[in-house]
């Protein structure tokens, strides 16, 4: 299983159920990297996106507590043993955990690939990402060239569980 995050200096990813900043060439790489995939999140992140509707040419996967919760065209499972469980019907390969901070925090432990969009600049936020710089599992396979998008710059990485 893998995920795909953006997050800035201090590892944020979001403010008042927004995303930090959009960078096209992220929106680009996430759309180009999750389309035709499974992708998980929870109800905040899915009512986040316009319309509150579930991402286009994707398997959206719910994970609420809510158990009245329903969405259109979008699987919903109410904790992780129902999720797992849903899971195993598709190649493990095939998922990414695309937030929010509560979802990464407790699929973390199922991912063995993340891919990391690091921004260099500190954004107000109230959302954070675990530092996977500070966690020993985790090892940093490979990063981009920094790029820039206006005055921000910012690299692709991938990181591996190692343990």
């Amino acid at each position: 299983m893998n995920l795909i995050v953006a997050v800035d200096k201090n590892w944020a990813i979001g403010n008042k159920n927004n995303l930090l900043v959009s960078i096209p060439a992220d929106m680009k790489f996430f759309r180009e990297t999750t389309t035709g995939k499974v992708v998980v999140m929870g109800r905040k992140t899915l009512e986040s996106f316009p319309g509150g509707q579930p991402l286009k040419k994707r398997t959206n996967i719910v994970l609420t507590k809510d158990r009245g919760y329903k969405v259109k065209d979008a699987i919903v499972v109410h904790d992780v043993e129902s999720l797992l469980k849903e899971l195993q019907n598709y190649p493990d390969e095939s998922i990414y955990v695309i937030g929010g901070e509560s979802i990464y925090r407790q699929m973390l432990p199922y991912c063995t690939d993340a891919y990391v969009t690091k921004i260099d600049h500190a954004y107000e936020a109230d959302t954070f990402f675990p530092n996977l710089d500070e966690d020993v599992e985790w090892t940093l396979e490979g990063e981009t060239e920094e790029q820039t998008y206006f005055d921000l710059e910012y690299v692709f990485t991938k990181y591996r569980r190692t343990k």
